[in-house]
């Protein structure tokens, strides 16, 4: 044997090690794939996703579809094989995992996150829906998330209104957190909470973390709505981009008629107090899945209109959102005419 034959024969076992270590270890990406889409006028386990106390309803068999992206979570060990197929399809995306998450995120954060901003998303969505259709919605101090394991648990939950604490009224976050943090060691704060319509006392005891006393609860910005309206999504679903497929599915809902004309709509975008859209992530992955779930209309927020133009649509339109109104009116003109003209990302390329 020679020596080059040997050297070879040593060389090669490395090298195949070498691509298969390669192949397998972690890189520091995140991938994007085409999601799942979820009717939000239809039914889930039998009762309607978009529920209604005290407003006549009015149901039809149309679509609006919310979509959704999936996304490689913080620990997730994504290898260089999983990256090449993502790179190479023109379905799907990678980024690099800065762009994405924080070096120290983890996925039990992400998802905390994401239920956080969810709440968020539905009550903005009920709020400019219902200022759509005229009625007058104050904002209010709202708990958007409590913590597990913290005093406030099973005393004040997700979607409690803060009327007052300690007998004065509450006006702003600061109002509640001052509270709080006023409270010597060992005594209870008073809040009164809006909570299912009803007004409710709940005293709850701080304690001591970092120095200050905390109840652990996340505040926010809610309404107070003049009838109840409520949207039932799988938990497991977090982020705010559905917020004005939440909107255009609750006025349609309490409207006549139908703004989809029987047909599937799709589409993203969060949504803030005064109805103006805003950008998402893996809008061309949103598009894909909306289009393979037979819609016709895509309603994209204008912040993606550049990216959006750039994805496998086929044949399904898309439409430019700037507001919740400018959708409204979109799909009302589309309604008389599918062939009509609507707003286009095309207008800003």
């Amino acid at each position: 044997m020679t020596q080059r034959t040997l050297a070879g024969l040593i060389a090669a076992p490395l090298l195949i090690a070498l691509w298969v270590a390669a192949a397998t270890e972690p890189l520091p990406y995140v991938t994007y794939e085409p999601g799942l889409t979820v009717d939000v006028l239809a039914e889930t386990q039998g009762q309607e996703i978009i529920q209604v106390q005290g407003h006549k309803t009015y149901r039809d068999d149309g679509e609006l579809r919310m979509t959704t992206v999936y996304v490689s979570q913080p620990d997730a060990k994504v290898t260089l094989a999983e990256l090449m197929h993502d790179w190479i399809s023109p379905e799907d995306s990678v980024y690099p995992y800065k762009a994405v998450y924080r070096p120290d995120e983890t996925t039990e954060q992400n998802r905390q996150e994401g239920a956080v901003e969810m709440v968020s998303s539905q009550d903005s969505a009920v709020a400019v829906a219902l200022d759509e259709l005229g009625y007058d919605v104050q904002p209010a101090v709202e708990v958007l998330s409590v913590v597990d394991g913290s005093p406030a648990q099973g005393a004040l939950q997700v979607r409690d209104i803060f009327l007052e604490v300690d007998g004065r009224k509450v006006t702003s976050t600061d109002d509640v957190i001052k509270a709080v943090q006023a409270v010597p060691p060992g005594r209870q704060v008073t809040f009164v909470v809006r909570r299912d319509g009803r007004r409710v006392e709940v005293p709850v005891t701080p304690e001591e973390k970092d120095g200050k006393p905390t109840i652990g609860i996340q505040l926010g910005t809610g309404y107070q709505f003049p009838f109840k309206v409520a949207v039932n999504i799988d938990p497991a679903i977090g982020g705010p981009s559905a917020g004005l497929m939440f909107s255009l599915g609750i006025y349609d809902t309490l409207t006549p008629g139908s703004l989809t004309h029987g047909e599937v709509i799709a589409g993203t975008g969060t949504l803030d107090g005064t109805g103006r859209v805003g950008p998402i992530g893996g809008i061309q992955q949103k598009i894909v899945a909306a289009r393979d779930a037979g819609a016709q209309l895509f309603m994209v927020p204008p912040d993606n209109c550049k990216d959006a133009l750039g994805a496998p649509n086929g044949d399904m339109r898309l439409v430019k959102a700037t507001t919740m109104h400018d959708a409204v009116q979109a799909l009302k003109t589309w309604d008389a005419d599918h062939d009509a003209a609507l707003p286009s990302c095309e207008e800003d390329s």
